[in-house]
């Protein structure tokens, strides 16, 4: 009686708000949603938030047969904008989107692992896997986010399942932190004395998505579960006013194992990111994507569905090779994705080999590592650097991060100057497979810089804000210069007059002798031209408010960030 009174009083706010109804008529395919940057209402449906219009067919029909080992290369890096809206976040300098001339030089980074890893191992008996010391405690996607309502790191994680699997596949478990480095499994009444939150089903990959932009209290917490019926992979989606009892809303037609879905809320759709194997001969079968994007989650599950009709990419033609079995030609294994600042982010799990009657047989690991991709209409990817964003470990047989590592749904967080980035990891013990949870660090907007002693300058933008700031680190000096449409120094903005940065910093404000913001430059266009002496930036943006608030997303959140997702005053 007292858990139906407790799931009742979860689900009471979804019955007053009638939260079944669902718009089943949108199914994202013959035209694109409205765009909905933040705090804007677009004139032109087809013109996202930064300017970049879309093609007349969206989603863009793609060859499987010609185009499944190209990869994909974005169409508005070579027909940008005549304006860019920088309205919009912090401006990576990730691509070359931002820059109409330079004598700087690209520069990638990567994160550092947490010295501490693993940070979550499987330690409780449902977390085990079979009867043969096998055990798994990490997210396979899954998510990990930062609840800025609460104040607490939240995780869903797959654990081996112990007596609660079905079919030996694993179950959902939860976990919380304070500082998103130690966490807690904390006793749970779903499944009595257990930290499970969702069991029953032959489960593979899951999205648990942190839905901070949901009006509906009790659909904040999307779950979007893979799991297979009478041998059909399927979507199940899943809501949740708290993360832990959940109710399914919609079911896929048949999709691939290892498929996920994320939120583009620049375009306000739920992608559904689907493995596709491509059997290309009797001797190769390529592991791509597919596409499906939709407005409204419930109706996209329903219509979701594996076709190479929606082929979306397959491997890029210089993905990195295994060492150890080069002929193997790398595969497409995952793809995660998350909004941060003024872009998405994608997080690809690059299959290097071998086959698993191969690892078997070698008593090896299949390689998986994790590189990123940006993309700033959500659809097309760019992926200049093919070096391991998250990389294996080939120094220790015994290392957490052997083999096999998946990105996690809702990562990066913010946590101050830093980006937390957790990832799965795995490593045998025998013969028997142990998997794990890490934690990678990185600077705040810290992928790329444009580095060295020289100039940058941009194209025509437009901006909403007043106060300029950047992200550099600046050995020498760095000074700033305003220029118009005519690439003429505009008054009172010349680099003579700005007031030179010298040092480090993810956030420190750029002024002029008598201009302490842009408030004279209200609805003017500019250019904005970097003076760089041994030094380099990340991002610059121009904020509303001396506080350096840049109105982007911020991915799975942190201490101190909006409640809405969105990085703008509390």
């Amino acid at each position: 009686m007292k858990r139906f009174l407790y799931i009742l009083l979860l689900y009471l706010p979804c019955l007053l708000m009638a939260c079944d109804g669902s718009d089943d008529t949108t199914d994202g395919k013959e035209n694109p949603p409205t765009v909905v940057p933040p705090g804007k209402e677009p004139t032109d449906p087809r013109t996202l938030y930064n300017g970049i219009r879309l093609p007349e067919q969206w989603p863009p029909i793609r060859s499987a047969s010609s185009e499944l080992e190209k990869g994909m290369s974005p169409f508005y890096l070579s027909d940008k904008p005549s304006v860019i809206d920088i309205s919009v976040g912090r401006q990576l300098f990730v691509d070359n989107f931002l820059i109409e001339s330079t004598g700087l030089n690209r520069t990638f980074y990567y994160p550092e692992y947490y010295s501490g890893n693993p940070i979550l191992t499987p330690d409780k008996d449902w977390e085990k896997t079979g009867t043969k010391g096998a055990a798994f405690a990490a997210p396979f996607s899954d998510g990990i986010w930062y609840d800025e309502k609460e104040g607490k790191y939240k995780m869903w994680y797959m654990a081996g399942g112990g007596s609660y699997a079905t079919s030996g596949a694993g179950v959902t478990c939860y976990a919380e932190s304070s500082d998103g480095i130690h966490w807690t499994k904390p006793t749970l009444s779903i499944v009595a004395g257990t930290n499970i939150v969702d069991y029953n089903s032959e489960r593979d990959a899951s999205v648990i998505w942190l839905d901070k932009q949901e009006s509906n209290a009790s659909k904040i917490y999307k779950m979007f579960l893979v799991a297979r019926e009478n041998g059909k992979w399927r979507y199940n989606y899943k809501t949740s006013p708290d993360g832990k009892v959940w109710r399914t809303e919609a079911q896929s037609e048949p999709i691939a194992d290892r498929s996920t879905v994320y939120k583009n809320p620049f375009r306000n759709v739920w992608v559904y990111s689907m493995r596709h194997n491509v059997r290309v001969d009797a001797n190769k079968l390529v592991r791509a994507r597919d596409y499906n994007e939709n407005t409204d989650p419930q109706a996209g599950t329903k219509k979701a569905e594996a076709l190479l009709s929606a082929f979306w990419f397959g491997p890029w033609p210089n993905e990195r090779r295994h060492s150890d079995y080069p002929a193997i030609d790398p595969a497409i294994y995952n793809q995660d994705a998350t909004p941060y600042e003024s872009i998405m982010l994608g997080f690809f799990s690059v299959w290097q080999g071998p086959e698993n009657d191969i690892c078997a047989s070698d008593n090896v690991t299949k390689r998986n590592q994790v590189m990123v991709g940006y993309s700033r209409d959500g659809y097309s990817w760019f992926r200049e650097d093919m070096n391991p964003f998250h990389a294996i470990n080939t120094t220790s047989s015994d290392a957490w991060n052997q083999g096999n590592l998946q990105s996690v749904a809702g990562a990066p967080l913010i946590v101050g100057d830093k980006l937390y980035f957790y990832l799965s990891g795995r490593r045998l013990r025998g013969t028997q497979e142990i998997t794990t949870t890490g934690l990678a660090m990185l600077r705040r907007d810290g992928f790329a810089s444009m580095k060295g002693t020289g100039e940058l300058q941009t194209p025509l933008l437009k901006f909403d804000g007043s106060h300029f700031f950047v992200n550099a680190n600046v050995t020498g000096e760095m000074k700033v210069e305003l220029l118009d449409s005519d690439n003429k120094v505009i008054e009172g903005f010349s680099k003579d007059e700005c007031k030179p940065f010298k040092g480090d910093n993810v956030k420190t404000e750029i002024e002029w002798v008598g201009n302490v913001s842009l408030t004279s430059l209200k609805d003017k266009q500019i250019k904005v031209k970097f003076y760089m002496n041994n030094g380099e930036i990340f991002a610059f943006w121009i904020s509303p408010s001396s506080g350096g608030e840049s109105m982007g997303y911020t991915a799975g959140g942190g201490p101190g960030l909006n409640i809405s997702g969105i990085d703008k005053t509390n």
